[in-house]
């Protein structure tokens, strides 16, 4: 996987990207381990996968560390930020790429818990950790960025409707974050191949993706969007907070996203 970020440009920064394990997360912190930065890889309950990551890291000369936290409890979320902080220092990019809803067994109301509240407080969690100009990155889905204008499959609605319920509450509180001096920005793409939610739409609904695929023209994989997610941590914010990821021509823009 090609870096997009330069060699040493990130030196002397801390980076946090929840759900940083596996895929796009894990993905995305490499690229910025690789860059310079010091990395917390951030898991829910698979700490090998997550070691696993820190090792890699670690043996190609970079500083990491795997931090476990619910996103959905407030103190392990202190907790993960206060370890963090004390043993890398103040945080310079948090990347928010965690998210889900698809899964079994954990509730009716798991996807706004996890995709609006918890994001909110991570957010609010992180504001005494943050380093000045740190910048917080949001990741989401087309299908979840475009849903009040554009409809999406019936498997992934409660899941977008949670997204985007969670972009709208970070983005309500962008005056101020930019007050205290941090940056904030939505990077949004279509279905990403070899994604965890691109498995568990096949299933539930066989050939979506596949259509998907078609009618976009081509879909990034895992290792190309967590590229785009690494590089809008440290580009210039877009006027309108949002970088688009791939194909937005099925999509219905609203005039204020």
């Amino acid at each position: 996987m090609t870096n997009p970020l330069a060699p040493g440009s990130l030196d002397g920064r801390v980076a946090l990207v929840t759900g940083s394990s596996r895929g796009i997360g894990a993905d995305t912190v490499r690229y910025l381990a690789g860059a310079g930065a010091s990395v917390v890889v951030n898991y829910r309950s698979k700490a090998p996968r997550a070691e696993k990551v820190v090792a890699e890291i670690v043996a190609g000369g970079g500083t990491a560390i795997a931090v476990g936290a619910d996103l959905t409890d407030v103190a392990s979320v202190a907790a993960m930020f206060e370890r963090a902080a004390a043993e890398l220092g103040p945080i310079d990019i948090l990347v928010l790429n965690a998210s889900g809803g698809m899964e079994s067994g954990m509730g009716d109301d798991y996807a706004m818990r996890l995709n609006r509240d918890a994001q909110v407080n991570v957010v609010e969690g992180a504001l005494p950790h943050l380093a000045p100009g740190a910048r917080i990155v949001f990741v989401t889905s087309h299908q979840a960025h475009f849903i009040r204008t554009t409809p999406t499959m019936p498997e992934y609605e409660p899941v977008a409707l949670s997204k985007r319920a969670g972009e709208d509450a970070l983005r309500s509180k962008i005056a101020e974050l930019e007050a205290s001096g941090f940056e904030f920005v939505v990077v949004s793409g279509d279905m990403i191949e070899g994604t965890i939610t691109a498995t568990l739409l096949e299933r539930a609904n066989p050939g979506a993706i596949e259509a998907r695929k078609q009618d976009a023209g081509r879909l990034f994989n895992v290792a190309e969007f967590a590229a785009e997610v690494a590089a809008a941590a440290v580009e210039p914010v877009p006027a309108d907070h949002t970088r688009y990821v791939g194909d937005t021509s099925g999509f219905v823009r609203e005039s204020n996203a």
